[in-house]
């Protein structure tokens, strides 16, 4: 029974590990750098490098505020219903 509960549990870490890579390259293409850069990985990897090296800085904490605010503040943007959009089910 135990390498079945052994089993389970890495099945369940490694789905809960895809989904978050899934999530996280679906913001990739949410912001558009999929677009923008061309799709070429090796101008996506830099940035990515880049924003670790200004979180690592000395200006860290402040670019982690930025970044997060307007994060936030584009999700709520996304949230809210569409000019001219309909809900489902409404008339």
């Amino acid at each position: 029974m135990k390498a079945r509960t052994g089993t389970r549990e890495w099945q369940v870490k490694r789905r809960e590990r895809t989904r978050q890579l899934i999530e996280l390259g679906g913001l990739v293409v949410k912001a558009g750098l999929v677009d923008l850069a061309g799709d070429d990985r090796a101008k996506l990897y830099g940035a990515f490098l880049w924003m670790a090296d200004k979180l690592r800085s000395d200006q860290g904490e402040h670019a982690a505020a930025l970044w997060q605010r307007r994060g936030k503040r584009a999700f709520e943007a996304d949230a809210l219903p569409r000019e001219g959009a309909y809900a489902i089910g409404a008339p």
